[in-house]
């Protein structure tokens, strides 16, 4: 779902590749979770856990301006969850 809109570039080299997609700021709600990790936590546990997808990652990374998309987190590292992700997903779907 997360690529299904994404136009494609063909590279240098000949591959076909995504253009990158700029998501939207995802701005905090008060029905947000934050939570505070624990070892062996990642952006897609989270994700299954939260929003029962693991492909739903990104809108975590997202909101907590993750780019550099790290395997673990540190013991306590606060990370918010937003609620509203079916509203992030249909803005994303239709940009």
């Amino acid at each position: 779902m997360r690529y299904e809109n994404n136009r494609t570039k063909k590279t240098i080299d000949g591959r076909e590749v995504y253009v990158p997609k700029i998501y939207p700021n995802i701005p905090e709600n008060v029905f947000d979770t934050y939570v505070a990790t624990e070892t062996g936590d990642r952006l897609d546990t989270l994700a299954t856990q939260y929003y029962g997808d693991p492909g739903l990652w990104w809108i975590i990374a997202s909101a907590n301006k993750i780019h550099n998309a790290p395997i673990g987190f540190a013991d306590g590292t606060i990370l918010r969850i937003p609620s509203n992700y079916v509203q992030i997903l249909e803005q994303t779907i239709n940009r």
